[in-house]
């Protein structure tokens, strides 16, 4: 991959920590809004330990989707959702200031940023979020995913009622390291998916510019480079993603360590599931990541845009007085 002389996604000056708080959390909140859905039917999909009987179809996200709107409402679509939409403000800030923080650092000394570089720029701001933000949310977000009750029937209540009503909870019986649980596995998950995510990206968007000779790419582009881009991390990491939800979603038992969950977890999806089982719920989840990441390039991209327009009009008149 050839060294390009770029300093953001669109080529301009990198974003300030402001501009990517404001663009990066409108952006992550309009994702998670549209996609949540998708989110949790991949999560119960991912949770199902029933092992296929022969001659029968696996149950796919179009069937789990409609039992959770038949047992639970078109609400339980939505369980988990106050906790993506607290922690996705400070995530899609870290995600894209880190980002840009990893990506200066690695580039040249002429400013080029290689194909390289961005690729290990994006994989380390995906740590970085995942150790930061995403670990936490995610274990209160599974937990309420996970819950299989009717949120019509007030009679029907949940072990967990709400996101804080589930970290306190999980913190109260579980200790805090419960919150970090599978945070190595989240880490490679959100690295290896931001690694691929940002370097396609900025391939795709950089040999639109350079074929129609402009920076500035109508949002149609941005949105269709975004949706491929996106589509390309779940494909590479799945196995890491299935595991990590059964992993947070239960309690440690005593003596147990990380990587022997992980192992134990592993080999008895191998033993009793087979194969298939590391891709449980893959499709709901390329269904969400990808338009996800398309909905987050474009409002990001717009909201810096306007941000940016803004800043310079402010500076311009003060030159001006």
């Amino acid at each position: 991959m050839s060294a390009k002389n770029v300093s953001g996604p669109n080529g301009k000056k990198p974003a300030s920590a402001a501009t990517n708080l404001i663009a990066g959390g409108g952006a992550g909140m309009m994702e998670a809004l549209a996609c949540h859905p998708l989110d949790t039917i991949k999560v119960r999909m991912q949770l199902s330990r029933r092992a296929r009987a022969p001659g029968t179809k696996p149950r796919g996200f179009l069937k789990t989707g409609s039992e959770i709107i038949k047992r639970e409402t078109p609400l339980g679509l939505y369980k988990g959702l106050g906790a993506v939409l607290t922690g996705i403000v400070p995530k899609m800030a870290i995600r894209f200031t880190s980002y840009e923080w990893y990506k200066q650092m690695l580039a040249g000394k002429d400013g080029s940023v290689s194909g390289q570089a961005t690729f290990m720029a994006g994989l380390a701001a995906g740590v970085t979020e995942a150790v930061a933000v995403v670990t936490p949310m995610e274990v209160v977000k599974i937990r309420l995913q996970a819950q299989h009750h009717s949120m019509a029937d007030p009679l029907d209540v949940p072990k967990y009622r709400n996101a804080a009503h589930a970290l306190y909870t999980v913190v109260k019986e579980e200790g805090i390291a419960a919150l970090y649980r599978g945070v190595s596995l989240t880490a490679l998950r959100q690295g290896s998916n931001q690694a691929v995510n940002f370097t396609a990206y900025t391939e795709f968007r950089a040999a639109l510019q350079n074929w129609q000779g402009t920076h500035d790419l109508p949002s149609w582009q941005t949105a269709f480079i975004g949706l491929v881009s996106g589509a390309m991390g779940p494909l590479s990491n799945a196995p890491i993603d299935t595991i990590k939800t059964r992993l947070q979603k239960t309690p440690a038992e005593a003596g147990e360590t990380a990587i022997g969950r992980i192992v134990k977890i592993g080999s008895d999806m191998w033993k009793q599931e087979g194969t298939r089982s590391f891709y449980k719920g893959i499709t709901p989840r390329i269904m969400r990541v990808a338009p996800g990441q398309a909905v987050t390039f474009t409002v990001y991209e717009y909201l810096k845009g306007v941000l940016e327009r803004g800043r310079e009009m402010m500076e311009g008149g003060r030159y001006e007085e």
